[in-house]
């Protein structure tokens, strides 16, 4: 795979500002009054309504010295990373324009459960006698949970790019993955691979691991509500009775590299990108040497070999299910297309987004008729493939598609109702999308009031569905982005945590010198194309002016070519353009703009070169 373009766009020209810009003033005002949208409306009521109801959850499930409430144990099922969940969405919130009380609570959340669980101890598992949490990072456990614990703390630098316990500690993290810290030898530079499923920040588990490791110490589960169900402890161990075979390397390891995405993007230094970019080719090489398959097992040695389907949450994962004997598919490969993503985000290479696209072809080449119906392998055992659904196989063509914005790639993707907005077929998506929302923040605020349980009888599993952040509907309508994250947010791809934000449009308050937009102002993304992006911001405030700052991307990746309102262009040629919005006015702007051609940085427009 050609890698040159890790060099493209370095240094201050690839982040310049027009001065303007630089330096908050506004590069054009809009003074054209404008009536007040529906949408905007609910933009800003979901935002305020968020807000209060998560500050009542947190008072209700989070105690006096930032700790959940909970049952505090380890396991897969309800643990350290279960705990973490607990505050999901809460920094995508403030970086979209919510309270900074909220950005408050979230950090101070973070620490609290790092505290909490740095000092929980198990009794029989033997890699968590000295506490669960080591150095502020799970001591071992597989990157399907690793990444959801750090769901919150992937986005934190969105609003608090200047911590710099946050940049110290995302340094921290990674680098138990580049290599450099050599008291958690997980990464093995020399054949470009994590050394292990299980690892952190004690290292690899380097034997078969048992049910124990995954399930933790005894405990009666009578008194809580169990995920999978469970009657008793012998079935939660009975859950991982097949859960053995973790030595040598994952497709869900590459989570970590979001890590090294957010160390390079706070100003670690080129050598986190530089790993983040060798281990992903690593894979891309693997997938291309595998008929353009994602492998899900490389031994220590580095090769991938006939047993390429093994390994847990691999292509032939189909563990029993103690409760009923039947067999379940658990293959968790496809959730790794994420860290591919990173690649793009990174490079601006559409390479890494192509393995994706040959083994959704590949897959779709095996078709064959099953049952009458024409049908496509999802799982590969040692009998040859099997796990047959209803072809087309789609699965990630969603974010094929969102990457590559190929109109080759489009039916892939499935006909989401946002996307019929974005492409002028469901103009009513807006208002439906955020009043569905604001309901899902109301029936979370009835649950919690409902809710009988004490920490005694809850797990840390348990408050993850009565939290009530509900950002989905503000990050289409805002950004023009995904939430890859529960619930799920697309048909054709699995839930998961710990991705950071794809999206085409970020914005700031220059006068408050924070993320989001600011008080008083809403932003729809109208379309989204190849090169350009159409958006309406409104300032619904009838007495006070609003200064906004309109970036192109999560982290700067997309380059501002041009802005077209009103009929007149302004040219930018940069990352971010600053907006002055008269009271109760409003405009439509075209953006001319050139994807991921930046690289991938996490300051303030006002503090970049």
């Amino acid at each position: 795979m050609k890698t040159d373009r890790r060099t493209f766009l370095g240094g201050a020209a690839a982040l310049a500002l027009p001065a303007a810009a630089r330096k908050a003033n506004p590069a054009l005002t809009v003074s054209t009054p404008m009536a007040v949208p529906d949408w905007a409306v609910l933009q800003r009521r979901l935002l305020d309504a968020n807000a209060e109801a998560c500050e009542a959850f947190y008072a209700k499930y989070v105690d006096a010295d930032d700790a959940l409430r909970v049952f505090a144990r380890w396991g897969a099922n309800d643990g350290p990373d279960d705990a973490a969940e607990a505050t999901n969405d809460w920094a995508i919130l403030h970086a979209l324009g919510g309270s900074d009380r909220i950005l408050e609570l979230t950090h101070r959340f973070w620490e609290g459960h790092l505290r909490q669980y740095a000092a929980a101890r198990t009794i029989d598992v033997p890699i968590a006698r000295e506490g669960m949490y080591f150095r502020e990072f799970p001591v071992q456990m597989d990157w399907q949970h690793n990444a959801e614990g750090l769901t919150t703390f992937n986005c934190m630098g969105l609003s608090s790019p200047r911590d710099a316990r946050l940049t110290e500690r995302t340094r921290r993290y990674a680098d138990f993955y580049t290599g450099r810290d050599p008291s958690a030898p997980n990464y093995d530079p020399e054949r470009r691979l994590i050394r292990s499923l299980l690892n952190g920040s004690r290292g690899p588990m380097l034997r078969r691991a048992t049910p124990l490791d995954w399930a933790g110490d005894p405990f009666d589960p009578a008194p809580f509500h169990m995920e999978h169900g469970e009657a008793s402890y012998r079935q939660t161990l009975d859950h991982y009775a097949e859960y053995g075979d973790v030595i040598g390397d994952n497709p869900l390891n590459l989570q970590a590299t979001t890590l090294g995405l957010n160390a390079y993007a706070l100003g670690g230094g080129e050598h986190y990108r530089r790993w983040a970019l060798d281990y992903l080719d690593a894979w891309v090489e693997r997938a291309r040497a595998n008929n353009d398959i994602v492998p899900s097992h490389v031994a220590l040695d580095g090769t991938v070999g006939e047993g390429w389907w093994k390994g847990v949450y691999g292509w032939g994962f189909s563990p029993v299910v103690p409760q009923t004997g039947a067999r379940e598919d658990r293959n968790r490969v496809p959730r790794s297309i994420t860290a591919f993503m990173n690649g793009t985000l990174l490079t601006g290479d559409g390479a890494y987004i192509e393995v994706w696209r040959r083994q959704n072809a590949r897959l779709n080449g095996l078709a064959r008729m099953v049952g009458g119906t024409l049908s496509v392998p999802t799982m590969h055992g040692a009998d040859g493939w099997y796990g047959w659904k209803p072809a087309p196989y789609r699965t990630n063509g969603f974010e094929i598609w969102y990457v590559t914005q190929s109109a080759v790639d489009r039916e892939a993707a499935g006909d989401h109702p946002w996307v019929a907005f974005l492409e002028g077929r469901n103009p009513g998506y807006p208002i439906e999308a955020l009043n569905a929302d604001l309901a899902r923040v109301a029936e979370r605020v009835k649950r919690r009031e409902q809710d009988r349980t004490t920490p005694a009888t809850r797990l840390a599993d348990w408050p993850i569905d009565i939290n009530p952040a509900s950002v989905t509907s503000l990050i289409q309508t805002m950004t023009g982005g995904l939430h890859i994250a529960r619930p799920p947010w697309s048909r054709t791809s699995p839930p998961q945590g710990g991705v950071p934000l794809h999206c085409r449009l970020r914005y700031f308050d220059p006068e408050r010198r924070r993320a989001g937009v600011p008080e008083g102002v809403a932003a729809l993304v109208h379309a989204l194309g190849d090169a350009s992006t159409e958006v309406t911001l409104v300032n619904l405030d009838r007495h006070r002016a609003r200064t906004v700052t309109v970036q192109g991307g999560a982290y700067a990746e997309h380059r501002i070519e041009a802005v077209i309102v009103g009929g007149r262009r302004i040219d930018v040629s940069g990352s971010a353009f600053t907006l002055r919005l008269e009271p109760g006015c409003g405009a439509r702007l075209a953006i001319a703009m050139r994807r991921y051609a930046n690289r991938p940085a996490l300051a303030f427009p006002w503090d970049r070169a």
